[in-house]
């Protein structure tokens, strides 16, 4: 039904539950595809023993080049981009299809909605703990509950498990290598895709994975990708945020071109002047 691309740098233990939850709470048979970036703590071996499809790169070659090697794989129509910490809960698969069956044009891009134990100022997740770690996860309590947590749908897609039709993947040539490792990767990618003409960015509520929180990501040395996204598109990413995607907003439709206020003035002014740093 989706094929499902996750890249994975020496995080076993999550990608393990990761897996886990694809397999045990998905309604619809998926394509899994794995990268393995180094893989020497026995993710290499694991994934082979799964008979998982996967690609292998001997040392950690960031985000976005991994999930463009394995995305080579993908034999799917629709493509999903999961971080191997997270852990879909029953139903995110049936969400998003109907999403998909209800769109009037293949021109989307929808996210499940992410669960996270502790706030980090994303106003477009649901916070509840049920572990913070593998070793703390509170399965059990999590599938009795997380359909309880309230929630409505969201604008401003863009962080994974985020879904495209795989034409506009090819389109827009997946990730932006130059954003390796891959800060600001997710905002490039919907930037492509708004280019393209895509004005529906939703965030499924009834779609919900389990989020672990930066298990890969707080490990790497960081692209400085706010700078590198101001200099690519003239603007910053938090104007793209507000007055593109409405990031974070009640969903209430497709998107229209950026409403010229005076703070949109303001912010495009200091934007051509942080450019020149």
């Amino acid at each position: 039904m989706f094929s499902i691309i996750i890249p994975t740098w020496n995080n076993l233990r999550y990608l393990k539950l990761c897996i886990e939850g694809i397999r045990s709470n998905s309604a619809f048979p998926h394509q899994i595809l794995v990268h393995v970036n180094d893989g020497s703590d026995g993710t290499l071996g694991w994934v082979e023993l799964q008979n998982i499809e996967h690609t292998h790169s001997p040392e950690n070659i960031g985000i976005c080049k991994a999930v463009n090697k394995v995305s080579e794989k993908v034999t799917g129509e629709y493509i999903v981009f999961m971080n191997d910490d997270m852990y879909p809960l029953p139903g995110w698969d049936i969400a998003l299809m109907e999403e998909i069956k209800n769109c009037p044009t293949d021109l989307f891009m929808f996210s499940s909605t992410m669960i996270e134990p502790y706030q980090t100022g994303n106003k477009c997740v649901i916070v509840s703990d049920f572990g913070r770690d593998s070793d703390s996860f509170d399965s059990q309590n999590l599938l009795n509950t997380y359909n309880t947590l309230p929630k409505d749908d969201w604008s401003g897609s863009c962080w994974p498990p985020n879904i495209v039709h795989i034409k506009w993947w090819r389109k827009v040539g997946g990730y932006s290598d130059e954003f390796s490792p891959g800060m600001s990767s997710d905002d490039d990618f919907a930037m492509k895709m708004w280019q393209q003409g895509c004005r529906i960015f939703k965030g499924v509520q009834k779609s919900r994975v389990y989020h672990f929180v930066s298990k890969s990501t707080g490990r790497i040395d960081r692209n400085d990708g706010r700078k590198q996204f101001l200099k690519k598109w003239g603007i910053k990413q938090s104007m793209f945020h507000s007055y593109y995607l409405q990031r974070g907003e009640k969903y209430m439709g497709e998107l229209q071109e950026p409403r010229k206020t005076l703070g949109y003035w303001w912010n495009k002014m200091l934007a051509v002047l942080s450019a020149g740093f």
